[in-house]
């Protein structure tokens, strides 16, 4: 069973999407880290055809990894010695976890997702058995470890003022296969939400069953960012990536504090026309997990690849709307299919991996704990098929220092914060989640 996921997962290079009760926290000692910098293999190129509904014009300029942006304050200088730390497990037992995060409540409480479709609450070191939420009758997906798919519930993200309104927000797979993303309601510093309040703000329909990206985050300006791949199959049939005329494919921008169900900020690139008024970027294949750097405010995507690249796209905190990734153009820095018409304008990827390191990129975080100083500004990522996590650090002089810094085997579905800015990642297959540490 293990072989035929491994083939499956490889064949469609999707998201990342499991295993049975809750049990209480753990500790181990992760695999012994290797260190050995990504290697660059020429791509083949497919033959096939596609031809875009629509591209998108003279948006931002074309950039390399070189070409660099302000440098992040509070970084470390180098990426630290991966032999001096280590995954430590903290929880097992979970049924396809997918994303941890805090509320941003001062609680100290971590909430679990998984896949099939409940929140739970880790609490005092504990998982409750009372989940926080529990959509598994509204959710299509998995229900056991050995059920392929990629719906489910996929994302939560809390508002910043959820302790004084207790809204928070879902992305999730409903019963016909299309993308929903609602608002739920929690007395503030209760332990379970309202299973009754949701409002649905945005419903996308999927015209296949993978790509459906997931992620859910409110960036540094208040407005909550909504990740969607560009509909599924292969190649992009559809054109999805640069169609200006739908919203897959694409990292969404809305404001949920007015409008009903809510508002376009003013500023999204097509505000006032040319385009869906909720896309911010485009060219994206499977954006399945992204975040904002907590100091800084900068954007890094983990964009899922097709058969030989994956890619972390970057983008600077105050950058306009509008950054076109490429996809299907490119995939990581590399042709695709086709070229884009004259005068369109991509942007590079900042760092990428080809498949002889991994076959599904995960998206990460930040470091901005206080108990790791050595780890200051670095991004953490991985590949799900074979657990290889990455090092990204924007330096003081102003170049990328990217490095494979640990090989855990696990299946990492996803990265987390907690409210300290503790990193934590997921382990999709195993119900796993651990806890970077010194060693």
């Amino acid at each position: 069973m293990r072989l035929w996921f491994l083939l499956f997962v490889l064949l469609l290079a999707a998201c990342k999407p499991a295993p049975g009760p809750i049990t209480r926290p753990a500790t181990t000692t992760a695999q012994q880290p290797e260190t050995q910098t990504p290697v660059a293999l020429q791509p083949e190129l497919p033959t096939s055809t596609l031809s875009a509904t629509q591209t998108a014009a003279a948006l931002l300029p074309r950039v390399t990894p070189e070409a660099t942006q302000a440098v992040q304050p509070g970084s470390a200088a180098v990426l630290p010695d991966p032999a001096l730390y280590q995954w430590e497990k903290v929880y097992s037992g979970l049924n396809r976890p997918v994303f941890l995060t805090g509320a941003g409540d001062d609680s100290g409480r971590l909430f679990i997702v998984t896949q099939t479709g409940i929140i739970y609450v880790a609490k005092d070191g504990v998982i409750l058995d009372q989940p926080f939420l529990d959509l598994s009758a509204r959710v299509s997906g998995p229900r056991s470890s050995g059920e392929y798919s990629e719906r489910g519930l996929l994302g939560l993200a809390f508002h910043p003022r959820f302790s004084e309104n207790g809204y928070f927000y879902v992305n999730y797979t409903d019963l016909d296969g299309n993308t929903v993303i609602a608002r739920y309601s929690a007395p503030p510093a209760a332990d379970q939400a309202d299973p009754q309040s949701e409002v649905r703000l945005l419903q996308v329909e999927q015209p296949y069953p993978n790509h459906n990206g997931g992620m859910l985050a409110f960036g540094p300006e208040g407005y909550l960012y909504i990740g969607l791949g560009d509909g599924g199959s292969a190649g992009d049939p559809q054109g999805n990536g640069q169609s200006l005329q739908t919203l897959l494919g694409k990292i969404l921008r809305i404001n949920v504090d007015q409008g009903d169900p809510y508002a376009i900020p003013a500023d999204n690139p097509f505000a006032s026309g040319g385009g869906k008024p909720e896309i911010w970027s485009l060219g994206l294949r499977n954006p399945w997990r992204f975040s904002f750097d907590s100091l800084t405010g900068d954007l890094y995507i983990g964009d899922v690849g097709q058969n030989q690249w994956e890619e972390v796209d970057f983008l600077e905190a105050g950058s306009p709307g509008g950054a076109n990734f490429g996809w299907s153009y490119r995939e990581g820095s590399h042709p695709y299919h086709g070229e884009p018409a004259g005068g369109l304008r991509l942007t590079e990827p900042v760092a990428e991996y080809d498949h002889s390191l991994g076959c599904s990129i995960t998206g990460g975080e930040v470091y901005r704990g206080m108990n790791l100083p050595e780890w200051q500004g670095v991004y953490l990522y991985g590949d799900y098929c074979n657990g290889n996590i990455w090092g990204l650090l924007h330096t003081p002089d102003g170049t990328w220092q990217n490095q494979l810094l640990f090989s855990t085997g696990y299946s990492i579905s996803s990265f987390g914060v907690d409210e300290s800015g503790e990193v934590y990642l997921l382990d999709l297959q195993q119900g796993v989640i651990y806890h970077l540490v010194k060693r």
